[in-house]
């Protein structure tokens, strides 16, 4: 098409640096290259595309996945579908969510590429802002959920709880009848939460956090925990379950290594350490269950069930502000960039 673009603004990682704060100042908009379509790639003029804790990793070269350098950070968005190769003609003129981390340009831009096998088309009554968090936070937590109920759990762990995730968690289990221990590290969080109607909000901080997790872990039944945290505090949720029960390690906000894990526990009572990868995950579903889970996902977004809190909107010249927030205050929800 003529009218299509050969230029895409973008934001721009020159280079990873574990600096966090000089990694963010190093982000720039800038000018990339629009290139042509594969057979099966399609190109999306963005609307939405959030800040998650993966991409605050990755800009850091701390996450699992690296990129050519210089690269264009984001790993999902939310936009229409203006040009397609030819195997992906009929998604132009449908809005789009995307997840992906291949080694190409991501969605803080104008414009993204982008596999047709990663998008899904989106429901006219979606909200295009929650729509561009659709694609990794949702599916997460009801993947861990998931995992949950094939394991007939009714009660789960989980920390870092006044995360996005964790709330999805908290809703999804409640639809399935599970009670839910959260774990956070400030009190006013505990308020929070109990205010928004979690009935078990538990403060890492405090002196007799420990025993109390294991008194109810063992009196609730619990049979996993969802770990977004890392370092000891997973030592801590492998060592306070009952036997016969599992930590599901889903990110690594400590930044550091997992410790404070007793060795016997995992020998003797059977209990299990296991990663959760979405990626892979959405590989382990078939296109039909795919499509299924992600229609009752969108659902319950456009019935105000489950909802990305976003606590600003930036456009790509103020990426820099837009992180600094997101970063100053986490709990308060995402930041969008919308180009």
């Amino acid at each position: 098409m003529p009218d299509l673009p050969t230029i895409n603004h973008a934001v721009i990682l020159p280079d990873y640096n574990t600096n966090l704060v000089r990694a963010i100042l190093s982000l720039k908009k800038g000018e990339r290259p629009i290139s042509n379509l594969k057979d099966n790639e399609l190109l999306i003029k963005m609307e939405a595309a959030p800040c998650n804790p993966s991409d605050i990793a990755f800009i850091r070269g701390g996450y699992n996945i690296k990129k050519t350098i210089p690269a264009v950070p984001g790993f999902e968005g939310a936009g229409i579908a203006v040009e397609g190769g030819k195997d992906t003609r009929h998604f132009i003129g449908k809005r789009i969510s995307s997840f992906t981390q291949a080694d190409t340009d991501g969605t803080w831009a104008e414009y993204f590429i982008t596999r047709a096998e990663d998008c899904l088309i989106l429901r006219d009554e979606i909200d295009i802002k929650q729509a561009g968090c659709l694609s990794i936070n949702p599916f997460t937590a009801f993947g861990l959920v998931e995992m949950a109920l094939k394991q007939n759990c009714k009660t789960i762990i989980q920390n870092a709880g006044g995360g996005q995730i964790a709330e999805f968690v908290r809703i999804l289990a409640g639809l399935n009848s599970m009670e839910v221990i959260n774990i956070v590290r400030k009190e006013e969080h505990v308020q929070k939460l109990k205010a928004d109607g979690a009935s078990i909000v538990l403060n890492s901080t405090q002196e007799n956090f420990k025993n109390e997790l294991k008194v109810l872990a063992h009196q609730l039944g619990a049979g996993m925990a969802f770990d977004a945290v890392g370092g000891e505090q997973t030592g801590i949720l492998l060592n306070t379950l009952p036997d016969h029960s599992k930590v599901i390690v889903y990110g690594g906000l400590a930044g550091g290594l997992l410790s404070a894990i007793e060795p016997f526990d995992i020998i003797f009572r059977d209990k299990k350490l296991i990663g959760f990868n979405l990626t892979e995950w959405k590989q382990s579903k078939t296109n039909e269950d795919f499509l299924r889970i992600s229609d009752y996902l969108q659902q319950l977004i456009i019935d105000g069930k489950i909802r990305t809190k976003i606590q600003g909107e930036y456009k790509l010249d103020y990426v820099i502000d837009g992180i600094r927030a997101y970063i100053k205050s986490m709990s308060e929800g995402k930041i969008i960039f919308t180009p």
